[in-house]
């Protein structure tokens, strides 16, 4: 509209249309074309110029005549919804619905055709609303979908850690932590850590539909588990969970775990781990690169959004944290142990309670095992399934050798059997060779140093020497060698075997 408000003036100044073409730089033939729309007019130069653009944008470019109606647009439009439900279905492609959409409307669009105006209204049903977060409202919190890994130094097994993302959605202040698993005890110490990174509570926490929260799921009251609502009730705050199978109605988080993936995992990938604590320092020393990053284009960073705006306005944390604790009975078993079901672990109780049942509570860090409202044993939880955490002081006298055993090492044997002598050394840590696993070869060891307060120990070491003449070395051959008497006899070292001679044996000249 510049360009016709221009050409006004310049012909209410008399130009004419080739000095306009010059000045404007335009062709001499849309000058006239111009030019023959305004004098069609039939208003007066002046009058044109006092218009406004909108006004005069009518009169100089009316408006096409609407095309007529469009019977193929039309009939598209209502198949349109139920081409969208259809598309939702298992292996249903665009190339299926458009035949049979020929098939019923052979004159109807073509191919190209049924994909765009079927693709724009899909575009339609992407629009996003844009939330303003109030400072301190909400954390919103959610398990990564990628595991980070550890190595067991003990067993070299592989094993998976989850990681727990929370976040405040107003400044993007971000936690996370790994666990051994996302049971509900452990996602409740997690969260706890959180609030004490944060230093307040806000004021509701909203997940997905996650089992360890919710035990309902429904859009406007979904039923939360009890444990759960006890976190909340402990830390003063509302409990939220967004709609089945709508992840951006916690969009922070969703966000924010990719963000985890970019700036925490990524320069932690090549790096080997061999537990939980060891992953977690190396989390959170990235965490806090992390939030002191400034955002993109912004010249704070979230943590300073944090500390300015949100920070004063979180609840107060209570006195402790919240435990959770669970309480279960078992029966103490004949071998002087209970085993806690969830983890499959057994834990010794003094001998003199065999038979009775008693009561565990626990939580994720300890175990305590009460009888009669009286505490008779406690421990530091231990996650390893079908393991045994045993103290010696619990077995019956007879039994208390298995629990040193499990105190003895190589250098242990060596050094008492090197108090017996040269020979019976040598002897002892063949048979510590013998096996993969060491602690299997233990017993043999002490069998065979036991020998010596039966039979003496220059018997047991002239038992030893001869038996290091054998391809192997075990206690029940230096035990026949001691009950035989054989260790008094004179080892004889010069023996010369030959084979006898007889009419099979081929020469030298059988091989010309």
């Amino acid at each position: 509209m510049l360009q016709v408000r221009r050409i006004l003036q310049l012909k209410s100044q008399g130009k004419s249309n080739r000095d306009i073409s010059v000045e404007l730089h335009r062709s001499r033939n849309t000058i006239n074309d111009y030019v023959k729309q305004i004098q069609q007019l039939n208003k007066s130069l002046e009058e044109l110029l006092k218009l406004t653009d909108e006004e005069l944008s009518s009169l100089v470019y009316p408006e096409p005549p609407s095309p007529g109606p469009d019977w193929k647009l039309a009939d598209f439009q209502q198949r349109i919804p139920g081409l969208c439900d259809e598309l939702k279905k298992p292996h249903t492609t665009r190339m299926i619905l458009w035949e049979e959409y020929r098939q019923k409307v052979p004159d109807g669009y073509g191919y190209t055709q049924f994909c765009e105006h079927l693709g724009r209204f899909l575009e339609t049903r992407k629009a996003v609303m844009i939330f303003d977060h109030e400072p301190a409202a909400s954390m919103m919190f959610d398990f990564a979908g990628d595991k980070i890994s550890f190595v067991d130094i003990q067993t070299g097994e592989l094993n998976w850690c989850v990681v727990l993302v929370c976040t405040l959605p107003f400044s993007g202040y971000t936690y996370v932590e790994a666990m051994l698993s996302a049971k509900r005890d452990n996602l409740l110490k997690a969260l706890n850590n959180a609030l004490q990174f944060f230093g307040g509570v806000p004021r509701s926490a909203k997940t997905d539909n996650m089992k360890q929260v919710v035990k309902k799921s429904n859009r406007y009251e979904p039923a939360f588990e009890e444990l759960v609502q006890q976190w909340s009730f402990h830390y003063g705050t509302t409990l939220l969970a967004s709609r089945v199978a709508k992840p951006r109605d916690k969009a922070s988080v969703e966000s924010h775990v990719n963000a985890v993936y970019n700036r925490i995992y990524a320069p932690l990938r090549n790096m080997v781990f061999h537990g939980p604590d060891q992953i977690n320092q190396a989390l959170w020393s990235e965490l806090d690169h992390f939030n002191s990053r400034n955002l993109q284009r912004q010249n704070y960073s979230r943590r300073d959004r944090f500390t300015l705006h949100e920070k004063i306005l979180l609840l107060p944390l209570p006195v402790g944290p919240f435990v959770p604790k669970t309480k279960v009975e078992a029966k103490i078993q004949r071998n002087c142990h209970i085993t806690l079901g969830e983890d499959w672990h057994h834990y010794s109780v003094p001998f003199q309670h065999i038979g009775k049942t008693v009561q565990l509570i626990y939580d994720t860090d300890h175990v305590e095992i009460y009888l009669d409202m009286v505490r008779i044993a406690s421990y530091r939880r231990n996650y390893n399934r079908n393991g045994h955490t045993t103290l010696s002081e619990h077995l019956p006298p007879n039994q208390n050798h298995y629990a040193r055993i499990k105190g003895y090492t190589r250098e242990y044997f060596i050094e008492k059997a090197t108090q017996t002598g040269e020979n019976t050394a040598s002897a002892i840590n063949r048979i510590l060779q013998q096996k993969s696993f060491i602690e299997q070869t233990y017993n043999s060891c002490l069998g065979v140093l036991r020998l010596g307060e039966k039979y003496g120990n220059n018997r047991l070491e002239a038992a030893c020497r001869r038996a290091m003449a054998g391809y192997k070395v075990t206690y029940m051959i230096i035990k026949n060698i001691l009950e035989r008497k054989l260790d008094q006899i004179p080892l004889q070292t010069d023996l010369l075997f030959r084979l006898p001679e007889h009419e099979n044996i081929r020469g030298a000249e059988s091989y010309q």
